[in-house]
């Protein structure tokens, strides 16, 4: 498979494998681009049907959601259908076969994700959301999280319903809410710790489908650079950035099953 590539990314392939093999911490995080290889729309790209008259800006704040819970609620449940029938690619199931591979090896993995949707753990990874996640609500008021979980509620031919009626906490009578990181919203502290530390401990820190120069990415990179580590890029529209030891410059579905193969063979 690796013949498929360039002789200068196989090189950039077979470096970074030699590199990783040799490494026990890593520290993982992946973007939006991951995800976009399963079908899974960017925020970046534009709103269709029903919602293209919005940017995600004008419905993913708190102050789009105090101004209107109603249409904020109905977006996100639009969103839920769909990424509802989205499946893991081959780059979530590399990243959870190195994952499962490491509890028997002397490595140590810390996968992040900057992605709401469940892929990673669909493909049996054991992530940290920095931004939340698309299938949990909690209370907009107390948030206590709302124990009806979106892909809990199925009707009788198996599929997810998606009622856009706003539902009320049964503590406070406060709205529920997607429990998602909005624009303006800090990021969970108990998830940013543990983002923090790994990329502050780790030997090698992998970017893989997001930029290495937009925050938090750019932070953590920057972290783990400062401390030591070696510093991985996967993407297909790599970023300009020095602090960048080795490119793989091709999508993470191509990129990821041939690394940890690669690993194995050392």
């Amino acid at each position: 498979m690796l013949a498929e590539l360039s002789p200068a990314l196989i090189a950039e392939v077979k470096l970074a494998a030699k590199l990783l093999k040799t490494k026990q911490r890593i520290c993982l995080l992946t973007g939006a681009g991951i995800s976009a290889e399963s079908g899974i729309p960017t925020f970046r790209d534009k709103q269709t049907g029903l919602w293209e008259n919005y940017t995600a800006e004008e419905l993913a704040t708190p102050e789009a959601f105090a101004r209107d819970p109603k249409l904020s609620w109905s977006w996100y449940q639009w969103r839920r259908q769909s990424v509802a029938d989205k499946k893991p690619n081959p780059a979530h199931h590399a990243l959870a076969q190195w994952q499962y591979d490491s509890q028997t090896s002397a490595q140590q993995l810390t996968l992040i994700t900057q992605n709401v949707d469940d892929l990673h753990e669909q493909s049996g990874s054991t992530v940290t959301h920095l931004h939340g996640n698309l299938w949990r609500n909690r209370c907009n008021q107390c948030g206590v999280p709302h124990q009806n979980h979106a892909r809990d509620s199925y009707d009788n031919d198996n599929t997810v319903q998606f009622e856009d009626t706003l539902i009320t906490c049964s503590h406070c009578d406060g709205y529920i809410r997607p429990d998602i990181v909005w624009f303006g919203e800090a990021l969970p502290m108990k998830e940013w710790q543990i983002a923090e530390d790994a990329a502050n401990n780790c030997e090698v820190f992998i970017s893989i489908g997001t930029s290495s120069i937009v925050y938090p990415a750019a932070g953590l990179a920057q972290l783990a650079k400062q401390n030591g580590a070696h510093v991985i890029e996967i993407n297909p529209n790599p970023t300009r950035n020095t602090i960048v030891d080795i490119t793989l410059a091709e999508k993470a579905g191509i990129i990821l099953p041939l690394l940890v193969q690669e690993m194995t063979q050392l």
